[in-house]
């Protein structure tokens, strides 16, 4: 502290300047261009995000699709299958019935003959009996 004057010190007075980047042209100050970029750049990496994470949900619906995709051939593979066997099973049943009908089909066949040679034997049984009873009743 100097004697001299009036007794007030002065201290120096400290200006705080800011310069610009040489390679920065933008006609906006320094504080709001980075304002400006900070922005961008968040809203660009919020984009990313969010693009993100709409392709891991579209995975994710992709893998459920197909998991379901995948559950649905399997369960329609076993009703074939199921399928084939209720044919299997019907099968059987159909052969027998068919060898069935055609066990009856050939004793029908045996049995025509059969009834006409019966046919006959009764018919002349009644004639025989018929002439039978009339000779009894000219008898009497």
């Amino acid at each position: 502290m100097q004697g001299g004057g009036g007794g007030v010190e002065q201290q120096p007075m400290q200006m705080v300047l800011r310069v610009k980047h040489p390679t920065s042209s933008s006609a906006l100050g320094g504080d709001e261009e980075e304002a400006g970029e900070g922005s961008s750049r968040s809203a660009l990496s919020v984009f990313k995000a969010k693009e993100e994470q709409i392709e891991r949900r579209k995975m994710e619906v992709r893998e459920k699709v197909f998991a379901h995709l995948g559950r649905v051939e399997e369960e329609s593979k076993r009703l074939a299958f199921i399928r084939q066997e209720l044919e299997g099973m019907a099968d059987p049943t159909r052969k027998e019935v068919e060898s069935i009908r055609k066990r009856i089909d050939t004793v029908n066949r045996q049995l025509k003959p059969l009834g006409k040679s019966c046919v006959k034997k009764e018919r002349m049984r009644m004639k025989k009996l018929e002439e039978l009873n009339k000779t009894v009743d000219s008898l009497y």
